[in-house]
């Protein structure tokens, strides 16, 4: 009788699955892949089985990975020095290299290789293949507190995007070919720019109409200021629980991206805890669904 019950159960939740397949049916799924769970090999490999499913199922997923503590465990290897300025990585030009060694080297290739394993078939590239993310210098600005003057930090090679070119992904996609993109981007100059994931991933939604941006974090979500999860939000939602205080930190670079991306006409942004097995597939194919849904 146990293995009947388990049996029924699975079929359930099997069966709940078809509106979902059907909804997202040929569409891309842009999934940013990052956070601590990127350094345990279980993980990486139930996240890439979920890959390998949304494919075989008539979705197409475009993944987009970050690698922050892989970087620095490498420039804390060859004893550089790392320095942040509002959660970006100050990036001279000899940390550049290391960024890009690790992020379209090992990192990349350990992912696409993960999706390989599961079954679908997954190409690493970085934002410089196929001029496919054309960057810009990034520069922020920060008053004295004495002089109550702004000056312009440099923050080196560090860069935001400002043209996605999208005709090496759809290429891939007529091959049956999933993605795996370093964040990583080439200026005008031929320059190398290192480019936050998040920033990444939203732009790469919004430039390919995709149905969903999946933002794999450490964290759950977004939250009310009772530490619950806000399992929705409109634009107006967000724009006003950042301006109360409730969005703050380090979640309110991650809530920008995603309202970026719904603007640019993606037809909606997830926050979601990347550390749930299976996180992916709860989100796009049970009712239940994780995180926080970002929409207009």
């Amino acid at each position: 009788m146990t293995d009947d019950t388990d049996a029924f159960r699975r079929g359930s939740i099997l069966s709940q699955a078809l509106p979902f397949l059907q909804r997202y049916d040929e569409a891309y799924v842009v999934v940013k892949y990052g956070g601590h769970a990127m350094g345990e090999e279980a993980m990486l490999d139930s996240f890439a089985r979920d890959i390998a499913m949304l494919m075989v199922s008539g979705l197409y997923p475009v993944v987009v990975h970050g690698g922050g503590p892989q970087i620095s465990a490498m420039l804390q290897r060859l004893s550089i020095k790392s320095t942040f300025v509002d959660g970006l990585r100050v990036t001279d030009a000899a940390m550049v290299e290391v960024v890009e060694m690790v992020l379209a080297g090992t990192v990349n290739k350990q992912v696409a290789a993960a999706i390989n394993r599961a079954g679908a078939l997954a190409v690493g590239i970085s934002g410089k293949d196929g001029n496919l993310v054309r960057a810009r210098k990034v520069t922020r600005t920060r008053k004295d507190p004495d002089s109550n003057i702004e000056r312009v930090l440099d923050l080196g090679f560090v860069g935001e995007p400002s043209l996605i070119d999208t005709r090496v992904l759809k290429a891939m996609r007529a091959a049956d070919v999933i993605p795996v993109i370093a964040p990583v981007g080439v200026g005008d100059d031929g320059q190398t720019y290192n480019i936050n994931a998040d920033t990444v991933a939203g732009a790469v939604a919004a430039a390919l109409g995709a149905q969903r941006l999946l933002m794999l974090t450490d964290v759950v979500g977004v939250l009310d200021r009772e530490k619950a999860l806000l399992a929705e939000l409109s634009l107006a939602d967000c724009e006003r629980l950042m301006a109360d205080g409730t969005i703050a930190g380090g979640m309110i670079p991650k809530v920008e991206t995603c309202m970026a991306a719904v603007r640019g006409g993606v037809g909606g942004a997830v926050i979601l805890d990347g550390r749930v097995q299976h996180a992916v597939l709860i989100e796009l194919l049970t009712d239940s669904g994780l995180g926080t849904l970002i929409r207009a």
